[in-house]
């Protein structure tokens, strides 16, 4: 890296609703200071400018649905130092991967008035699954807090402290009573990821698996206490297939209740 240039960030949209990248956005005046730290070279959804790469770190948002984005992403990988997949749809292929449990030509024909012009892949897939990522930061959208973090960490060279921990844990560090215990509500934060903030069992909802699953879950065992809530297995399969529905251990457990 030539003395004194700043790093250049690109940020790059595929499959997606553009959630993750409003994140960045939000950061308002946390996003001065990292625009005064990189020279943002790429991202559309804030500007028009485009300066050409190499790029010293890509985010990337968005999952892997089309042809089309498969030589793309390549394309992004290979003028990336770190490249970095942002968000559910991104990691695990989002809730679009919903269309990985069905006849893709059979929702075409539904849903399209000319299906003769969709071009699509069978499935969605995580960025993962076709390029080599440095890091995967969750959340269905990301928490801008990991995120300005993570940019931090890669431009620092060192490992990002994101939790791993599960959604219980900062249930209980924010004081807030278990929906599951408390009012034998169905709750995925026993094997769901720390980041969002506590949204959902604050507001007295069970948590719904947008940050997909912690580290080493045991939806089994969850699985079982949902039934003896009272929870059908078809409930309990939906209950898994929601943002995160690609993710394996989400995956695995919905179709155990097929």
């Amino acid at each position: 890296m030539a003395k004194n240039r700043k790093p250049k960030l690109a940020v790059w949209k595929f499959s997606s609703c553009d959630g993750c990248q409003l994140s960045l956005l939000d950061c308002e005046d946390e996003l001065l200071a990292v625009a005064d730290s990189v020279e943002i070279a790429y991202f559309l959804e804030a500007s028009r400018a485009e300066i050409a790469g190499p790029y010293d770190i890509s985010l990337v948002e968005g999952s892997i649905t089309t042809p089309h984005e498969i030589e793309r992403i390549k394309k992004v990988r290979a003028q990336s130092r770190a490249l970095i997949s942002i968000g559910a749809c991104a990691t695990v292929g989002g809730i679009q991967a919903l269309k990985n449990y069905r006849n893709v030509d059979d929702l075409i024909m539904t849903v399209y008035a000319h299906p003769e012009y969709i071009d699509t892949l069978t499935t969605s897939t995580a960025i993962a699954d076709h390029v080599t990522v440095d890091f995967e930061l969750r959340g269905c959208p990301i928490n801008k807090e990991q995120l300005l973090e993570l940019i931090n960490a890669t431009l620092n060279a060192r490992k990002p402290n994101v939790s791993q921990h599960s959604q219980c844990i900062e249930c209980k560090l924010a004081g807030t009573v278990c929906v599951m215990v408390s009012q034998g509500k169905p709750c995925l934060g026993p094997i769901t990821q720390a980041g969002c903030g506590n949204v959902c069992p604050r507001c007295d909802r069970g948590c719904y698996g947008c940050f997909g699953p912690k580290e080493t879950p045991n939806p089994a065992a969850l699985s079982t206490r949902m039934k003896e809530l009272g929870l059908s297995d078809r409930e309990v399969k939906h209950f898994y297939r929601l943002f995160n529905t690609g993710a394996p251990a989400f995956h695995d457990e919905g179709n155990a209740h097929e």
